[in-house]
């Protein structure tokens, strides 16, 4: 694909290389497409339709949600509800299972998605963003359970977030590599800029919540120490430390320049079982950081192969540069 496709159009030749696809991914994506550019309108504006600050309520995770929270899950909810692609879906910013009316037309897919993931910092004009994961609905069922969601990340079909910074850019991968596609507010299209996206191997630069050290279990303890030390320590190099606080604005600078972002167990999330969400945050991330060469982990086992037990499930996230990955993964293992 050459510089400037379109995402529709890049969706259509993609599908024309699957015998028996029916276009229904296509017309799944066109629906989340849609969505993220009514999100990206929204956080654009902020302030001048009134859309910052608390809505003083909280969410299933008993965070208290901002008023973007709730906009922006009703706006990816409804939006993908009327599609007729997906069967059912869940959302960060919701309790149980979204079941569809019953007059609505169910497809055969499943789509799990935060919808403003960094909301919490918002109101200081930080970079946020919406992450999303596909899986397959099981055949013949009206409406899904929560068990029918409960699937390894390895058995995602298309996993993808869309970054609302400077520029709004949508990043993809169906399980074929990584491609990145920015958002051309004058024809209201997003247009392939970042194509075949690869995540160097090697990296000097880490991002973790330093505030959080005191409870670090010792492996991520010393990997940090050893990073500090710089030239002079074990690792040999000199460091740089990164911490934005919003996974997407994390994630995609790992993707452009390589590194390494670290959410750990700790002894504050370890009786949650971790801080991020497998199936909204985990999964979805992981998979688009391992196809473009990543890797990523919990600090003792790959992500990916997880079993989820429950929708809203949390664990710890160590994912970035493949060779930066492996030392902290050998710290644990030692």
């Amino acid at each position: 694909m050459q510089l400037g496709t379109s995402l529709t159009h890049f969706l259509i030749e993609n599908q024309r290389t699957h015998a028996g696809a029916t276009g229904d991914f296509t017309l799944l994506m066109n629906d989340i497409v849609s969505a993220c550019k009514v999100i990206s309108s929204y956080v654009n504006k902020g302030n001048l339709i009134g859309v910052l600050g608390s809505a003083e309520t909280e969410n299933v995770q008993g965070e208290t949600q901002k008023k973007l929270d709730i906009i922006t899950n009703d706006v990816f909810t409804n939006t993908l509800m009327r599609g007729g692609q997906v069967a059912a879906l869940a959302s960060e910013e919701m309790d149980e299972v979204y079941n569809l009316p019953a007059t609505a037309r169910r497809g055969k897919y499943l789509c799990v998605y935060d919808p403003l993931d960094g909301s919490s910092n918002i109101d200081v004009n930080v970079t946020v963003g919406t992450i999303f994961s596909i899986l397959r609905a099981p055949e013949g069922v009206a409406n899904p359970t929560e068990q029918d969601f409960l699937q390894a990340g390895t058995e995602q079909v298309a996993a993808g977030y869309c970054i609302y910074g400077p520029s709004t850019i949508m990043i993809l991968t169906t399980g074929n590599g990584v491609n990145g596609f920015t958002l051309d507010k004058d024809v209201g299209e997003f247009m392939l800029t970042h194509p075949n996206i690869t995540i160097p191997a090697d990296t000097a630069e880490f991002a973790i919540n330093m505030s959080n050290q005191r409870f670090w279990e010792a492996p991520v303890q010393k990997y940090v120490a050893d990073c500090i030390a710089g030239e002079t320590g074990p690792l040999g190099k000199r460091y740089n430390m990164r911490w934005v606080a919003s996974m997407v604005a994390e994630v995609h600078r790992i993707l452009t320049r390589g590194g390494i972002f670290m959410y750990p167990i700790d002894s504050k999330t370890r009786d949650k079982g971790g801080k991020l969400r497998l199936m909204y945050e985990a999964n979805p991330m992981s998979m688009i950081v391992e196809q473009a060469g990543g890797m990523s982990i919990t600090g003792y086992e790959r992500i990916m192969e997880m079993a989820p037990t429950k929708l809203h499930q949390r664990v710890p996230v160590i994912l970035g540069s493949k060779n930066e990955v492996q030392k902290v993964w050998d710290y644990h293992k030692g």
